[in-house]
């Protein structure tokens, strides 16, 4: 199925049905009085998060999303029917936004997630609401209210844990081939990924992450070159990124240190906050050096960037929020198990601290020092 990130729709939800006039006719029933009923309300447009799905194909084909009206209302008080509701399914990771304000709608973020993009007409009233002692017989009823009409854009950014980055053929899909069983393309020629991947690396029953291989970026990305404008933003939700650099490229004039220092450049120009993610180094490709060029070549190319960052050692207490540097070979798996058990770590780490985060409010009730701590950083955020 063909990888589609972005499309634009129309939704229109449906017209509610008119209220009825209507009157009591029966035999020696005289001046049975009014029972016009109730319109039925007008279909809505809903959006649906739907894990199975992760392209938005289906939706650069069908434009118009287009809810029925509710039915109108009958005499003998009968209500019209209401219209059904229409359940537009997406992947997890949609962000949608109203083209023409360009507010942000929804942002589909679980399974099951529902969200009203176009809410159905209310059906108007019969003419059996209008009856009073003064009014015994009304004549009047309102009409059905109009549905909600929105034009939508749709972007799908894809939700991962673990983000590759990197330049093209820097080994990426071999890695994420490597530690899990997601299968993109490999070959032994240069190309570059023309969509993301997700791969789920399961270290055991209980620890799971998942990993996206994201098309290879080149200079200008930022601006629109090559394919990393369009796959710049599915790195915007991961929690980290590993920047796989190729220790040994096809050409020998290709400096290492200058293709990492360009994409870097390019994630702070897209986005400030997505150059600020944490960010892992990984030397990949090291099955084709000797002991000696590899220590070379990477202290080479730490020397130039100015990656100045100890390597991974389980002697020492972990550091979640430490830079690393990382030394594999995708293809014979040297070096990917202390990877990802590592990313692991890092992650659990980063749990617990978000759920201690979500629980320091209410524990700060009970807590003087903690209430303290908690108005200081109040007063900060408001400052700023």
């Amino acid at each position: 199925m063909k990888f589609i990130d972005e499309a634009k729709i129309d939704v229109v939800a449906g017209r509610g049905g008119n209220g009825a006039v209507s009157f009591r006719r029966e035999k020696f029933v005289p001046r049975g009085g009014p029972d016009g009923g109730d319109g039925g309300r007008g279909g809505s447009v809903f959006a649906v998060a739907d894990e199975n799905i992760n392209t938005l194909v289906e939706y650069r084909f069908v434009k118009r999303y287009q809810a029925k009206n509710g039915e109108k209302g009958h005499g003998s008080d009968r209500y019209g029917a209401g219209a059904d509701d229409i359940e537009l399914r997406m992947p997890v990771g949609t962000l949608i936004r109203d083209a023409d304000t360009d507010e942000v709608v929804a942002d589909l973020t679980h399974h099951g997630q529902r969200v009203c993009l176009a809410r159905g007409g209310k059906g108007g009233l019969g003419n059996i609401h209008f009856k009073s002692s003064v009014n015994r017989a009304p004549k009047h009823a309102t009409p059905g209210e109009e549905g909600e009409a929105r034009t939508l854009l749709l972007e799908l950014k894809v939700l991962a844990d673990v983000g590759l980055l990197g330049m093209p053929n820097a080994g990426k899909s071999t890695l994420i081939r490597a530690v899990s069983a997601a299968r993109p393309k490999v070959a032994d020629y240069p190309f570059t990924t023309l969509h993301p991947n997700l791969g789920v690396v399961r270290m055991d029953e209980n620890h799971s992450f998942v990993m996206a291989d994201i098309p290879g970026l080149i200079e200008g990305a930022a601006e629109g070159a090559g394919l990393g404008h369009r796959f710049l933003k599915h790195l915007s939700r991961t929690g980290l990124l590993l920047h796989v650099v190729d220790l040994a490229p096809f050409d020998d004039s290709v400096e290492p240190a200058a293709e990492a220092q360009a994409i870097v450049d390019e994630l702070r120009r897209y986005d400030e906050a997505l150059y600020h993610k944490p960010r892992w180094l990984v030397f990949n490709k090291l099955d084709m050096l000797s002991e000696e060029e590899q220590v070379e070549r990477m202290a080479a190319f730490l020397t130039a960037t100015g990656w100045d960052y100890p390597a991974p050692d389980d002697r020492f207490e972990f550091d979640a929020d430490a830079p690393r540097v990382f030394k594999i070979s995708a293809l014979t798996h040297q070096g990917t198990q202390e990877l990802v058990h590592a990313i692991q770590r890092y992650l659990d780490v980063h749990k617990v601290r978000a759920v201690e985060a979500d629980r320091l409010p209410e524990a700060a009730a009970d807590n003087p020092v903690l209430q303290a701590a908690t108005d200081d950083a109040a007063a900060d955020d408001k400052a700023e």
